[in-house]
């Protein structure tokens, strides 16, 4: 089920009301958490169900076997036991996300070094949609129970609910059971500035993937479909529009399952933190999805030794060494973080691309230069900062070339012919090109203005400027249903 279909703006407001119809039954307060919870789970399942019924089973087995392992691990009585039961579990599930995700990739490239069919060893799966992200959220529960982070529950529908939560079920944000999970362990009250403030977040969502994401994407298929007879000023515009494509497509997600959660008085991480406004690459991976950037920071990251690893005590050269390690702990993260995205060398490609961006900033200590939001407290940027914004989203947009190639091969191609002397030329214009550029332009006012909020329609003083306001969502309806045609799956469902 889409969150930009007709199913789903029937099927959330079905799920509200009777959520919270639970709410008014005469019964204890721990039987209302215990009803809504297991509502909450059947609503997901029949959410995560409408693709294929036999996905269920698979978040059903992550799921339980997260749930026992948490039991397990805090019932061992060595921490050796302990730690055995953490790493069966993870081994058993990213042994099924790379079954499902990775074998025929790696199968179909082992047969192609040696020259032999690979038709007998391809297994031909579908891929679950959301696994990576539930298998990621499933993982951080049995890691904080052996880090002691969190007690074990013995609540098994809390726990069920809190992998199969449907507004971030199918792309995140990737949730950590010690903000999600104490939620569905509490008692909820229905909030009406909550609620409000999530249907504005929903309505900015719909607005960037269907306003923003899925009309730049008329224009970038077009173009990628025909790209090597496209003048250098085409190739150039059509990956300027990939980059607020998939800004608009994935965090336009993220905005509709943040707001439905606050339907329903749960709270969610932010994802997307005005990224393209960054003035370094360094910021733009803080503030680019961050449930995956800080899931890689604390679980993996971190663990092999972070920014200050440990230097052996027979090391000459001490400095050299950490500086040598601190590399290789970079680009790792960087290399997982795009194995993670797909079966693919173009993704493994963008992540190194990153990591060479990324590597320099952080052995020189600059990789922590800007946490504050740009021109605070100023309505422009100064020609520094502006430079700045412009240099990294040029360097992020030539890593999105990557990530959208379909290979290496296409990726060199597309990119080497921007830097032709057609580049000075006028690009293909299509009909309603103008228009998605007048739609960035939007995005990008509002988005500025807004850019110290959570998101782009929150309202601090609700009675100041209220008919303004009120205007301004009815003009976003109004060019939604305009800009609404055949439902669009988003980018990130094949990861």
């Amino acid at each position: 089920m889409l969150f930009n279909s007709i199913e789903y703006m029937l099927f959330l407001p079905i799920v509200f009301i009777l959520y919270w119809a639970i709410d008014c039954i005469d019964v204890s307060e721990s039987r209302k958490v215990q009803l809504q919870n297991a509502y909450i789970v059947l609503a997901s399942y029949i959410f995560y169900g409408w693709w294929d019924w036999r996905f269920l089973l698979l978040i059903a087995f992550t799921s339980l076997s997260s749930w026992g392992s948490g039991l397990l691990i805090a019932g061992a009585r060595t921490p050796k036991g302990a730690k055995l039961w953490m790493t069966a579990n993870i081994v058993l599930n990213v042994g099924i996300l790379a079954l499902f995700k990775y074998y025929d990739f790696f199968a179909a490239e082992f047969c192609r070094m040696l020259s032999i069919p690979s038709d007998g060893l391809l297994l031909r799966v579908i891929l679950p949609v959301g696994i990576s992200f539930y298998t990621f959220q499933a993982l951080s529960y049995s890691i904080d129970v052996y880090r002691r982070r969190i007690e074990p529950t013995g609540d098994i529908i809390a726990f069920f609910a809190f992998i199969s939560f449907f507004p971030q079920l199918v792309a995140g944000p990737i949730e950590r059971a010690t903000n999600l999970l104490p939620q569905f362990q509490a008692r909820r009250t229905f909030s009406y500035e909550q609620g409000t403030d999530g249907l504005r977040q929903i309505l900015w969502g719909l607005f960037k993937k269907i306003v923003i994401a899925d009309t730049c994407a008329t224009y970038v298929d077009q173009v990628w479909s025909t790209y090597s007879t496209q003048s250098a000023s085409t190739l150039l515009l059509a990956a300027v529009l990939f980059t607020f494509q998939i800004y608009g497509d994935f965090s336009g997600y993220s905005d509709i399952a943040i707001g439905s959660a606050k339907l329903f008085g749960i709270r969610l991480m932010r994802n997307f933190n005005n990224p393209y406004f960054s003035r370094d690459i360094a910021e733009f991976w803080r503030r680019w999805h961050i449930s995956l950037t800080t899931w890689f920071r604390d679980y993996v990251y971190i663990p092999l030794g972070g920014s200050r690893p440990t230097v052996p005590a027979h090391c000459r050269h001490a400095n050299a060494c950490r500086q040598a390690r601190i590399a290789r702990n970079t680009f790792f993260i960087f290399l997982v973080s795009g194995i993670w995205h797909g079966a693919n060398w173009t993704f493994i490609a963008w992540g190194a691309y990153h990591a060479l961006l990324f590597l320099p900033l952080i052995l020189l200590g600059r990789n922590r230069k800007y946490t504050n939001q740009v021109a605070a407290g100023r309505i422009l940027p100064s020609w520094r900062e502006a430079a700045q914004i412009v240099l990294t989203f040029a360097l992020v947009t030539i890593g999105w070339i990557i990530f959208r190639a379909p290979d290496i091969a296409d990726a060199w191609v597309y990119t080497t012919q921007i830097c032709s002397a057609s580049l000075w030329s006028v690009p293909l214009i299509i009909p309603g090109t103008k228009r998605t550029l007048l739609y960035i332009g939007l995005l990008l006012i509002v988005e500025w203005l807004q850019r110290d909020r959570q998101h782009a329609l929150e309202v601090i003083e609700a009675g100041k400027n209220r008919w303004f306001r009120v205007a301004f969502y009815y003009l976003l309806i109004v060019v939604i249903i305009r800009c609404a045609g055949p439902e669009k799956a988003f980018i990130y469902f094949q990861f």
